[in-house]
């Protein structure tokens, strides 16, 4: 486990990259299938990675407050040859697992990663209703797995972002597990 912290390469107010991926529901996702909503958080994640694995609970508690407002996109960019934990099928099983309640998409050319410019998991990314990007960072302020959440970050910002206030400082790092890249 290579510990990383992501990097903003969007800036603020950058569009999101489109994407056309397949989801665990074994149908096809892209950016264009989430305009009803008035935000979008994607976050880059996988199946094995323990910084992940503490967040899902938080990340489902974001996708209850906000459900009819906010459209939440896990995306798995990890090379799944050499991580088999992180292939299509355990995705859907840890879909099922976990109770993961968003959709949860397979970026397995890690295009959309690098038009991201994604790092780490979780990395996540929260876009207004014109998919600009108003924040860059971290769900909650528990960096490790067995942290205590005293600071809910992202839900802060949603909350915040719902009432028309800008979110002052739109990058505040998410630490995780490397994405695991494809060798050349």
């Amino acid at each position: 486990m290579v510990l990383l912290g992501s990097e903003s390469i969007l800036t603020r107010n950058s569009l999101a990259p489109n994407f056309s991926l397949i989801g665990t529901d074994n149908e096809m996702h892209t950016l264009n299938d989430y305009n009803e909503y008035k935000l979008l958080l994607i976050i880059f994640m996988c199946n094995h990675c323990p910084y992940v694995q503490a967040k899902i609970n938080a990340i489902n508690e974001i996708h209850d407050k906000f459900n009819d407002k906010l459209a939440i996109i896990g995306i798995n960019s990890n090379d799944s040859t050499q991580y088999v934990d992180d292939n299509f099928e355990n995705m859907k099983k840890m879909t099922i697992n976990r109770n993961i309640k968003f959709d949860y998409l397979f970026d397995e050319n890690q295009d959309v990663a690098i038009k991201y410019g994604a790092k780490c998991t979780p990395d996540p990314f929260l876009f207004d209703e014109n998919k600009k990007l108003i924040f860059h960072g971290r769900i909650d302020n528990a960096m490790k797995p067995n942290d205590i959440v005293t600071e809910k970050t992202m839900i802060n910002n949603i909350t915040k972002s719902l009432h028309g206030i800008k979110i002052t400082n739109y990058f505040v790092p998410s630490i995780g597990c490397s994405i695991k890249w494809k060798k050349q």
